[in-house]
């Protein structure tokens, strides 16, 4: 049996040419680069605290349920990262005095020199991923993503 690789060519001949499967393999290399990326910082974040960082920073405080569907975080996954960037002073909560049974989250200027730091990491991952491609290229496949993506 072949070893384990993100290569598209390492698959039966049925499936190597499937969108589905060339997707899969897409988004198994990704997440290992993203997590490989965020790693090296030795934060101990993750992709899905850089999504809750980078949709305070550009959407303002936000409560912790609008937070989880704008970044399709599950409820009870933005509440264990909410309180980790938390722990790390990198937001900060206060009670909403429009509904105090609910917490109004916002970015500190921690969070977002930490998001900074993570933007980098982010970028060099988009990097290393889309090597193979010209910047043509590059324009082109995100565009097709975009399409398959807005069609479902």
């Amino acid at each position: 049996m072949p070893e384990q690789s993100h290569r598209a060519d390492v698959a039966p001949a049925r499936i190597r040419d499937r969108p589905t499967w060339l997707i899969s393999r897409a988004y198994a290399r990704s997440a290992g680069l993203l997590n490989d990326g965020f790693a090296s910082q030795g934060t101990g974040l993750r992709s899905y605290h850089y999504r809750l960082l980078a949709a305070l920073d550009e959407w303002g405080p936000a409560s912790q349920a609008d937070l989880g569907r704008s970044t399709g975080i599950d409820r009870s996954d933005v509440a264990a990262a909410l309180h980790e960037l938390s722990d790390r002073g990198l937001i900060e909560r206060a009670v909403d005095p429009d509904d105090r049974r609910r917490n109004i989250v916002s970015i500190t200027r921690s969070g977002t020199r930490q998001l900074g730091v993570l933007d980098q990491v982010i970028s060099d991952v988009q990097e290393r991923l889309l090597a193979p491609l010209s910047p043509t290229e590059r324009r082109q496949f995100i565009k097709l993503l975009r399409r398959v993506l807005d069609a479902s």
